[in-house]
Protein backbone atom coordinates (compact mmCIF):
# COMPACT_ATOMS: atom_id res chain seq x y z
CA UNK A 1 0.00 0.00 0.00
CA UNK A 2 1.45 3.29 -0.84
CA UNK A 3 1.03 5.49 2.42
CA UNK A 4 2.47 8.67 1.09
CA UNK A 5 -1.23 10.10 1.56
CA UNK A 6 0.28 10.28 5.52
CA UNK A 7 2.86 12.47 5.16
CA UNK A 8 0.92 15.52 6.63
CA UNK A 9 0.72 13.36 9.52
CA UNK A 10 4.67 13.09 10.28
CA UNK A 11 5.50 16.72 9.22
CA UNK A 12 4.34 17.79 12.64
CA UNK A 13 5.42 16.40 16.05
CA UNK A 14 2.85 14.24 18.61
CA UNK A 15 1.11 13.63 20.30
CA UNK A 16 -1.81 13.10 18.15
CA UNK A 17 -5.72 11.93 18.42
CA UNK A 18 -6.14 8.57 16.06
CA UNK A 19 -10.00 8.08 15.70
CA UNK A 20 -11.64 5.45 13.96
CA UNK A 21 -15.59 5.92 13.18
CA UNK A 22 -18.05 3.29 12.32
CA UNK A 23 -20.45 4.49 9.35
CA UNK A 24 -22.41 1.68 8.40
CA UNK A 25 -25.42 1.56 10.12
CA UNK A 26 -28.09 4.12 8.98
CA UNK A 27 -31.62 4.37 10.62
CA UNK A 28 -33.72 7.03 11.44
CA UNK A 29 -31.74 7.51 14.57
CA UNK A 30 -28.31 7.64 12.91
CA UNK A 31 -27.97 11.20 13.58
CA UNK A 32 -28.80 11.23 17.14
CA UNK A 33 -26.15 8.14 17.56
CA UNK A 34 -23.13 9.85 15.58
CA UNK A 35 -24.13 13.14 17.96
CA UNK A 36 -23.54 10.43 20.79
CA UNK A 37 -20.40 8.86 19.23
CA UNK A 38 -18.98 12.21 18.78
CA UNK A 39 -19.20 12.80 22.59
CA UNK A 40 -18.14 9.67 23.46
CA UNK A 41 -15.06 10.08 21.35
CA UNK A 42 -14.00 13.30 22.55
CA UNK A 43 -14.71 12.29 26.25
CA UNK A 44 -12.54 8.90 25.86
CA UNK A 45 -9.61 11.53 24.17
CA UNK A 46 -10.11 13.70 26.86
CA UNK A 47 -9.64 11.02 29.60
CA UNK A 48 -6.56 9.98 28.14
CA UNK A 49 -5.14 13.84 28.11
CA UNK A 50 -5.75 15.55 24.80
CA UNK A 51 -6.28 18.95 25.17
CA UNK A 52 -9.78 20.68 24.96
CA UNK A 53 -9.06 22.13 21.30
CA UNK A 54 -8.17 18.71 19.70
CA UNK A 55 -11.31 16.81 21.33
CA UNK A 56 -13.33 19.78 20.08
CA UNK A 57 -12.11 19.60 16.60
CA UNK A 58 -12.73 15.23 16.83
CA UNK A 59 -16.13 15.65 18.34
CA UNK A 60 -17.08 18.47 15.64
CA UNK A 61 -15.65 16.49 12.86
CA UNK A 62 -17.79 13.10 13.92
CA UNK A 63 -20.81 15.50 14.25
CA UNK A 64 -20.69 16.24 10.52
CA UNK A 65 -21.19 12.97 9.40
CA UNK A 66 -24.49 12.43 11.36
CA UNK A 67 -25.85 13.21 8.00
CA UNK A 68 -23.52 10.69 5.69
CA UNK A 69 -23.88 8.20 3.72
CA UNK A 70 -20.88 6.42 3.74
CA UNK A 71 -20.76 2.60 3.74
CA UNK A 72 -18.01 1.70 5.77
CA UNK A 73 -16.05 4.19 8.13
CA UNK A 74 -13.99 7.08 8.73
CA UNK A 75 -10.49 7.60 10.37
CA UNK A 76 -9.68 10.61 11.94
CA UNK A 77 -6.12 12.13 13.22
CA UNK A 78 -5.62 15.65 14.47
CA UNK A 79 -3.70 17.43 16.80
CA UNK A 80 -3.24 20.86 17.79
CA UNK A 81 -7.36 21.77 17.84
CA UNK A 82 -7.30 20.57 14.08
CA UNK A 83 -8.25 17.23 12.26
CA UNK A 84 -5.45 17.10 9.59
CA UNK A 85 -6.19 13.78 7.48
CA UNK A 86 -9.89 12.00 7.42
CA UNK A 87 -9.63 9.30 5.41
CA UNK A 88 -12.66 6.94 4.37
CA UNK A 89 -12.56 3.46 5.28
CA UNK A 90 -13.23 0.48 2.69
CA UNK A 91 -14.10 -1.51 5.83
CA UNK A 92 -16.04 -0.92 8.98
CA UNK A 93 -14.23 -1.04 12.09
CA UNK A 94 -15.26 -3.35 14.48
CA UNK A 95 -16.22 -0.29 17.12
CA UNK A 96 -15.71 3.25 16.96
CA UNK A 97 -12.69 3.59 19.03
CA UNK A 98 -9.96 6.43 19.91
CA UNK A 99 -6.17 7.26 21.17
CA UNK A 100 -4.03 9.47 22.35
CA UNK A 101 -0.58 9.07 21.83
CA UNK A 102 2.88 10.06 20.18
CA UNK A 103 2.50 9.51 17.02
CA UNK A 104 -1.33 8.35 14.58
CA UNK A 105 -2.23 5.27 14.83
CA UNK A 106 -2.03 4.34 11.22
CA UNK A 107 -1.88 0.79 10.61
CA UNK A 108 -5.46 -0.52 11.37
CA UNK A 109 -5.56 1.57 7.88
CA UNK A 110 -3.46 -1.44 6.09
CA UNK A 111 -6.59 -3.14 6.91
CA UNK A 112 -9.29 -0.99 6.91
CA UNK A 113 -8.63 1.00 4.06
CA UNK A 114 -5.70 -0.37 1.62
CA UNK A 115 -6.94 -3.97 1.10
CA UNK A 116 -10.00 -3.46 -0.77
CA UNK A 117 -8.33 -2.11 -4.79
CA UNK A 118 -9.92 0.25 -6.54
CA UNK A 119 -10.42 -1.39 -9.89
CA UNK A 120 -11.61 -0.25 -13.40
CA UNK A 121 -13.86 -2.59 -15.01
CA UNK A 122 -13.50 -2.57 -18.97
CA UNK A 123 -16.80 -3.90 -20.69
CA UNK A 124 -15.36 -4.98 -24.68
CA UNK A 125 -16.82 -5.97 -27.17
CA UNK A 126 -15.36 -5.67 -30.72
CA UNK A 127 -17.06 -2.18 -31.46
CA UNK A 128 -15.33 -0.57 -27.94
CA UNK A 129 -15.15 -0.26 -24.62
CA UNK A 130 -17.54 1.37 -21.39
CA UNK A 131 -15.14 1.70 -18.61
CA UNK A 132 -16.49 2.01 -15.01
CA UNK A 133 -14.35 2.45 -11.76
CA UNK A 134 -15.78 0.20 -8.77
CA UNK A 135 -14.04 1.31 -5.34
CA UNK A 136 -15.66 0.59 -1.44
CA UNK A 137 -17.10 3.62 -2.08
CA UNK A 138 -19.44 2.48 -4.82
CA UNK A 139 -19.48 2.61 -8.86
CA UNK A 140 -18.99 5.22 -11.31
CA UNK A 141 -18.84 5.49 -15.54
CA UNK A 142 -15.20 6.19 -16.20
CA UNK A 143 -15.21 6.92 -19.88
CA UNK A 144 -15.80 4.72 -23.09
CA UNK A 145 -13.94 4.26 -26.32
CA UNK A 146 -15.16 3.55 -29.88
CA UNK A 147 -13.29 1.89 -33.03
CA UNK A 148 -13.54 1.36 -36.05
CA UNK A 149 -17.04 0.25 -36.76
CA UNK A 150 -16.61 -1.39 -40.44
CA UNK A 151 -16.05 -4.65 -41.02
CA UNK A 152 -16.47 -6.28 -37.86
CA UNK A 153 -17.78 -9.17 -39.26
CA UNK A 154 -16.16 -12.51 -40.59
CA UNK A 155 -18.56 -14.22 -43.58
CA UNK A 156 -18.48 -17.78 -44.55
CA UNK A 157 -17.36 -17.73 -48.42
CA UNK A 158 -13.86 -18.41 -48.74
CA UNK A 159 -13.24 -17.05 -52.90
CA UNK A 160 -10.45 -14.66 -53.01
CA UNK A 161 -12.39 -11.56 -52.38
CA UNK A 162 -13.75 -12.82 -49.35
CA UNK A 163 -10.59 -13.34 -48.01
CA UNK A 164 -9.91 -9.77 -48.13
CA UNK A 165 -12.53 -8.73 -46.73
CA UNK A 166 -12.05 -11.19 -43.74
CA UNK A 167 -8.59 -9.68 -43.59
CA UNK A 168 -9.85 -6.10 -43.22
CA UNK A 169 -12.06 -7.81 -40.84
CA UNK A 170 -8.75 -9.39 -38.57
CA UNK A 171 -7.09 -5.81 -38.73
CA UNK A 172 -10.52 -3.86 -37.89
CA UNK A 173 -10.28 -5.84 -34.90
CA UNK A 174 -6.97 -5.35 -34.10
CA UNK A 175 -7.26 -1.82 -34.67
CA UNK A 176 -9.96 -1.26 -31.97
CA UNK A 177 -8.35 -4.21 -29.35
CA UNK A 178 -5.09 -1.34 -29.33
CA UNK A 179 -7.06 1.59 -29.03
CA UNK A 180 -9.52 -0.01 -26.36
CA UNK A 181 -5.63 -0.92 -24.61
CA UNK A 182 -4.54 2.81 -25.06
CA UNK A 183 -7.21 4.39 -23.29
CA UNK A 184 -7.80 1.32 -20.26
CA UNK A 185 -3.80 2.32 -19.94
CA UNK A 186 -4.90 6.08 -19.97
CA UNK A 187 -7.87 5.74 -17.51
CA UNK A 188 -5.71 3.59 -14.94
CA UNK A 189 -3.50 6.21 -14.73
CA UNK A 190 -5.80 8.96 -14.21
CA UNK A 191 -7.65 6.95 -11.68
CA UNK A 192 -4.74 5.38 -9.98
CA UNK A 193 -6.87 2.05 -10.38
CA UNK A 194 -5.34 -1.12 -9.00
CA UNK A 195 -7.19 -3.65 -10.80
CA UNK A 196 -8.50 -3.60 -14.08
CA UNK A 197 -11.01 -6.57 -15.23
CA UNK A 198 -11.88 -6.99 -18.35
CA UNK A 199 -15.00 -8.60 -19.42
CA UNK A 200 -16.26 -9.85 -22.40
CA UNK A 201 -15.70 -12.37 -24.97
CA UNK A 202 -12.51 -14.51 -24.99
CA UNK A 203 -10.84 -13.73 -28.01
CA UNK A 204 -11.98 -9.95 -27.48
CA UNK A 205 -10.38 -9.92 -23.95
CA UNK A 206 -7.43 -12.07 -25.05
CA UNK A 207 -6.75 -9.31 -27.49
CA UNK A 208 -6.82 -5.89 -25.59
CA UNK A 209 -4.61 -7.99 -22.21
CA UNK A 210 -1.59 -8.63 -25.01
CA UNK A 211 -1.95 -5.15 -25.94
CA UNK A 212 -1.97 -3.03 -22.70
CA UNK A 213 1.52 -1.54 -21.69
CA UNK A 214 3.64 -4.39 -19.65
CA UNK A 215 3.71 -2.57 -16.59
CA UNK A 216 -0.25 -3.37 -16.09
CA UNK A 217 0.17 -6.70 -16.58
CA UNK A 218 -0.09 -7.65 -13.28
CA UNK A 219 -3.08 -5.95 -12.66
CA UNK A 220 -5.43 -7.61 -14.64
CA UNK A 221 -8.05 -10.30 -14.32
CA UNK A 222 -10.86 -11.32 -16.47
CA UNK A 223 -14.93 -12.29 -16.39
CA UNK A 224 -16.41 -14.61 -18.94
CA UNK A 225 -19.61 -12.31 -18.90
CA UNK A 226 -21.12 -11.47 -22.11
CA UNK A 227 -20.39 -8.10 -23.60
CA UNK A 228 -23.19 -5.53 -22.72
CA UNK A 229 -23.77 -7.03 -19.36
CA UNK A 230 -22.83 -5.89 -15.97
CA UNK A 231 -20.41 -7.17 -13.57
CA UNK A 232 -22.21 -8.06 -10.51
CA UNK A 233 -21.03 -6.87 -6.93
CA UNK A 234 -20.39 -10.30 -6.15
CA UNK A 235 -18.05 -11.12 -8.73
CA UNK A 236 -16.11 -7.80 -8.27
CA UNK A 237 -15.41 -8.78 -4.35
CA UNK A 238 -14.63 -12.31 -5.77
CA UNK A 239 -12.31 -11.41 -8.15
CA UNK A 240 -11.21 -8.36 -5.56
CA UNK A 241 -10.03 -10.84 -2.92
CA UNK A 242 -8.32 -13.42 -5.58
CA UNK A 243 -6.42 -10.17 -6.42
CA UNK A 244 -5.65 -9.30 -2.73
CA UNK A 245 -4.92 -12.76 -1.70
CA UNK A 246 -2.41 -13.22 -4.41
CA UNK A 247 -0.39 -9.88 -3.74
CA UNK A 248 0.49 -10.52 -0.55
CA UNK A 249 1.33 -14.32 -1.21
CA UNK A 250 3.65 -12.72 -3.84
CA UNK A 251 5.33 -10.20 -1.90
CA UNK A 252 5.85 -13.09 1.21
CA UNK A 253 7.24 -15.50 -0.98
CA UNK A 254 9.94 -12.48 -2.04
CA UNK A 255 10.31 -12.01 1.71
CA UNK A 256 10.79 -15.34 2.15
CA UNK A 257 13.09 -16.11 -1.14
CA UNK A 258 15.31 -12.61 0.36
CA UNK A 259 15.27 -14.00 4.11
CA UNK A 260 18.66 -16.32 3.81
CA UNK A 261 22.19 -15.41 3.65
CA UNK A 262 23.20 -14.70 -0.12
CA UNK A 263 26.45 -14.55 -1.47
CA UNK A 264 27.66 -11.76 0.18
CA UNK A 265 27.27 -13.21 3.31
CA UNK A 266 24.31 -10.87 3.67
CA UNK A 267 20.12 -11.35 3.92
CA UNK A 268 17.94 -9.19 1.98
CA UNK A 269 14.77 -9.10 4.32
CA UNK A 270 14.72 -9.36 8.02
CA UNK A 271 12.02 -9.72 10.35
CA UNK A 272 12.04 -9.07 14.51
CA UNK A 273 11.57 -5.41 15.85
CA UNK A 274 15.45 -4.98 16.98
CA UNK A 275 16.57 -6.10 13.16
CA UNK A 276 14.29 -3.55 11.95
CA UNK A 277 15.19 -0.65 14.35
CA UNK A 278 18.15 -0.90 12.86
CA UNK A 279 16.88 -0.75 9.05
CA UNK A 280 14.90 2.17 9.59
CA UNK A 281 17.72 3.86 11.43
CA UNK A 282 20.01 3.02 8.48
CA UNK A 283 16.94 3.72 5.95
CA UNK A 284 17.62 0.13 4.47
CA UNK A 285 13.42 -0.39 4.77
CA UNK A 286 12.77 -1.09 0.71
CA UNK A 287 9.02 -2.56 1.72
CA UNK A 288 7.72 -2.87 5.00
CA UNK A 289 5.09 -6.22 5.83
CA UNK A 290 3.06 -6.48 8.76
CA UNK A 291 0.93 -9.23 9.47
CA UNK A 292 -1.42 -6.83 11.68
CA UNK A 293 -2.14 -9.22 14.22
CA UNK A 294 1.64 -10.09 15.05
CA UNK A 295 2.37 -9.90 18.44
CA UNK A 296 5.54 -7.79 17.54
CA UNK A 297 2.85 -5.03 16.32
CA UNK A 298 2.33 -3.70 19.55
CA UNK A 299 5.28 -4.21 21.39
CA UNK A 300 6.77 -0.86 22.73
CA UNK A 301 10.16 1.22 21.03
CA UNK A 302 11.52 4.39 22.04
CA UNK A 303 11.33 7.53 19.23
CA UNK A 304 12.58 11.06 18.80
CA UNK A 305 11.15 13.70 16.92
CA UNK A 306 12.87 12.46 13.40
CA UNK A 307 11.75 9.19 11.39
CA UNK A 308 15.13 7.45 11.73
CA UNK A 309 15.11 8.39 15.23
CA UNK A 310 13.88 5.14 17.29
CA UNK A 311 15.35 2.74 19.20
CA UNK A 312 14.15 -1.15 21.26
CA UNK A 313 15.70 1.49 24.56
CA UNK A 314 15.71 4.74 25.55
CA UNK A 315 19.13 4.81 26.58
CA UNK A 316 19.90 3.90 22.66
CA UNK A 317 18.09 6.89 21.81
CA UNK A 318 20.38 9.08 23.96
CA UNK A 319 23.68 7.63 22.98
CA UNK A 320 22.49 8.62 19.16
CA UNK A 321 22.60 12.24 20.60
CA UNK A 322 18.76 12.13 21.05
CA UNK A 323 17.61 14.02 23.85
CA UNK A 324 14.12 13.98 24.04
CA UNK A 325 12.12 10.68 23.55
CA UNK A 326 8.78 9.28 23.88
CA UNK A 327 7.03 5.16 24.17
CA UNK A 328 5.27 4.37 20.65
CA UNK A 329 3.80 1.34 19.27
CA UNK A 330 6.77 -0.38 17.30
CA UNK A 331 4.27 -1.41 14.23
CA UNK A 332 3.42 2.89 14.06
CA UNK A 333 6.69 3.91 14.46
CA UNK A 334 8.18 1.62 11.85
CA UNK A 335 5.58 2.95 9.22
CA UNK A 336 6.19 6.11 9.74
CA UNK A 337 10.00 5.42 8.70
CA UNK A 338 8.65 3.63 5.76
CA UNK A 339 6.46 6.66 4.58
CA UNK A 340 9.47 8.62 5.31
CA UNK A 341 11.98 7.05 2.72
CA UNK A 342 9.01 6.30 0.50
CA UNK A 343 9.03 2.42 0.90
CA UNK A 344 5.65 0.65 0.28
CA UNK A 345 3.46 -1.37 3.37
CA UNK A 346 2.11 -4.66 2.49
CA UNK A 347 -0.40 -6.08 4.96
CA UNK A 348 0.46 -9.80 4.69
CA UNK A 349 -2.71 -11.14 6.52
CA UNK A 350 -4.37 -11.75 3.35
CA UNK A 351 -1.88 -13.93 1.96
CA UNK A 352 -3.50 -16.59 5.24
CA UNK A 353 -2.58 -17.39 8.80
CA UNK A 354 -0.69 -20.92 7.60
CA UNK A 355 2.34 -18.32 6.30
CA UNK A 356 3.66 -18.01 9.69
CA UNK A 357 5.74 -15.10 8.52
CA UNK A 358 7.50 -12.36 9.34
CA UNK A 359 8.15 -14.04 12.49
CA UNK A 360 6.32 -11.79 15.63
CA UNK A 361 4.21 -9.63 12.53
CA UNK A 362 7.06 -7.44 11.17
CA UNK A 363 9.57 -8.00 8.43
CA UNK A 364 11.27 -6.29 5.66
CA UNK A 365 12.98 -6.06 2.40
CA UNK A 366 15.88 -4.42 2.23
CA UNK A 367 17.34 -1.66 -0.18
CA UNK A 368 21.21 -2.92 0.38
Amino acid sequence: MELTFLYPLYERPGPWASVYVDTSRHTESTPHERQLTARAMAQELAGRGADEATCRAVRHAIEELRHSGEPHGRALFARDGEVVLDPPLARSPQRDWAEWAPLPRVTPLLELAGEDPMCVVAYVDRRGADFELRSALGRDDSGSVTGRQWPLHRTPSADWSERHFQLRVENTWEHNAAEIADALAVCQEETGADLLILVGDDRERRAVRERLPRRLHDMVAEASHGAGSRLLDDDVERIRAEHVHGRAAAELDRFLAARGTGEDGRAGAVEGVPALVEAAREHRIDELLIRTDGPDAHREVWIGEDPDQLAVRRTDLKVLGEQNSWAARADDALVRSAVATDAPVVAVDAAGPGAGAPVGGLGALLRW
